[in-house]
């Protein structure tokens, strides 16, 4: 009978080895969900591996909101081991739906400000607007586009200034005035801006584009001028999280990359590759953020519970746009 035993041990075993399913085998993978804007050098993955020794495996689910609606729909069966892209207007509602196992850890920032195209208007000899409130004078008429504050985070931000800026009901007489000035609502940022917007590589139809006051340095010409600049009063501190997704397949490996995302190598990426400043103080930045990058002038909506307003503020919003 022990020997029976014996022989059917050996037998699953090789069973598992041929079949190549082993526990061990399975933790070896990990797997990050996060929004489409995400970006990691292969130098950076091969790092992680090497120093990890796990494999890992990239999931882009749509834009920031998005991909928290899609985390919170799949939160019994979650669809990857860890998180990013979660920001300060959605990190309410990842706590609400018990999204992460322990606390979300933030990772980078950036602020969220309109940006306009240099060019255009200088070749038009219309004077740039100032402040985002100008956005609905007939002068901007069909120029502005923006994204949809119910999947997009950029989107989101933009909703709260104008709720911070103009009050709870006055922003929704912006919104309708805006909408009335031919503002265009696009899905995503990166359809927004690499699509719609006229000062980047979509050459589109839309000088006024919502973004980051970062964004004006990836936009440098032959000549050593931003073709762009930034609105920067008034604008919104955006900060993007990570964390280990609750029932996370692979906890340990989505731990360690999450601790990965401070390290330095991560963090001196970030603006590079995102466009956003890294949460880790003293890393050097690139030589054009100081000229093209800077932070804004005045912050918006800080104090705003965006939490207990999103939902109304959308709902009200998107009855607007239907």
């Amino acid at each position: 009978m022990q020997k029976l035993f014996k022989t059917a041990v050996i037998a699953a075993s090789a069973v598992l080895a041929l079949s190549g399913c082993s526990p061990v085998a399975e933790t070896k993978n990990v797997v990050l969900v996060t929004h489409d804007s995400f970006a990691m050098t292969d130098d950076l993955i091969h790092t992680f591996e090497s120093e990890t020794g796990y494999k890992l495996k990239i999931v882009k689910a749509g834009d920031a909101g998005a991909m928290t609606n899609k985390l919170i729909l799949t939160k019994d069966q979650p669809i990857g081991d860890a998180v990013f892209g979660i920001d300060n207007t959605l990190i309410g509602l990842a706590k609400e739906n018990q999204l992460v196992d322990g606390v979300l850890q933030p990772i980078d920032f950036g602020d969220v400000c309109m940006n306009y195209d240099k060019d255009w208007f200088a070749s038009r000899n219309l004077s740039a607007p100032s402040d985002i409130a100008q956005l609905t004078d007939a002068n901007y008429k069909n120029l502005t586009v923006v994204e949809n504050p119910a999947s997009s985070s950029t989107g989101m931000a933009f909703l709260a200034t104008t709720v911070a800026k103009f009050g709870d009901p006055g922003y929704l007489d912006y919104w309708k005035k805006l909408k009335a000035n031919g503002v265009k609502v696009a899905a995503g940022w990166e359809d927004a801006y690499f699509t719609d917007f006229s000062g980047s590589s979509g050459h589109g139809a839309y000088p006024i584009v919502l973004s980051y006051s970062s964004s004006p340095a990836y936009e440098v010409r032959d000549n050593g001028k931003s073709q762009t600049a930034s609105i920067l009063n008034d604008c919104y501190r955006q900060t993007e999280y990570a964390g280990v997704l609750s029932g996370a397949k692979n906890s340990k490996g989505a731990a360690a990359l999450v601790n990965f995302m401070l390290s330095q190598d991560f963090q001196k990426a970030l603006p590079e590759t995102m466009y956003v400043y890294p949460i880790t103080r003293g890393i050097e930045l690139p030589s054009d953020w100081a000229k093209f990058a800077p932070a804004a002038t005045t912050l918006v909506g800080q104090q705003l519970d965006v939490n207990a307003g999103r939902k109304g503020w959308i709902t009200a919003w998107s009855k607007l746009f239907e």
